[in-house]
C-alpha cells in the first residue's frame, strides 16, 4: 500500500486506541469527526447527527451503521445516509491503516488545513 500523501492524509490515531464496535470523537481543525472500529475496517463520518446534532461517536454500532444516542436515528457509516425514516446525511471520510496508524483523507478545503 502506498504511503499516505501529506497534503491530504493525516494520522489521527493508533489502531489499538479504538475498541471493537465502538466510536471515538476526534478534532481536526474546525471539524469534529467520529471514527469507528468495525473489526475488519475503520470508518469516519462527521460527528453530528443530521437530525438533532447528536454525537454519533457515542452511539451504538450495529453492522455498518450507528444509532444516534439522542433519538435513535440510524446512520449508514459507509454512505452517511439516514436509514430509518429520518432525513439527512453526514459526510464520510476515507480511512486507511499504515504501520498500525489510522489515517483520514481530509478534503483540501477542510478548515484548519
Amino acid at each position: 500500500m502506498p504511503d499516505p500523501k501529506p497534503e491530504s492524509w493525516q494520522a489521527v490515531a493508533d489502531c489499538g486506541s479504538i475498541p471493537l464496535r465502538e466510536g471515538r470523537r476526534l478534532k481536526y481543525g474546525d471539524k469534529e469527526l467520529a471514527l469507528f472500529n468495525l473489526g475488519e475496517t475503520y470508518l469516519a463520518v462527521d460527528n453530528r447527527c443530521p437530525h438533532r446534532q447528536g454525537p454519533l461517536a457515542d452511539g451504538i454500532v450495529a453492522g455498518n451503521s450507528v444509532f444516534c444516542p439522542l433519538h435513535n436515528l440510524r446512520i449508514d457509516l459507509q454512505t452517511g445516509c439516514a436509514m430509518n425514516g429520518g432525513e439527512g446525511k453526514v459526510d464520510c471520510y476515507p480511512v486507511k491503516i499504515v504501520d498500525g496508524k489510522l489515517y483520514i483523507n481530509f478534503p483540501k478545503s477542510t478548515p484548519g488545513r
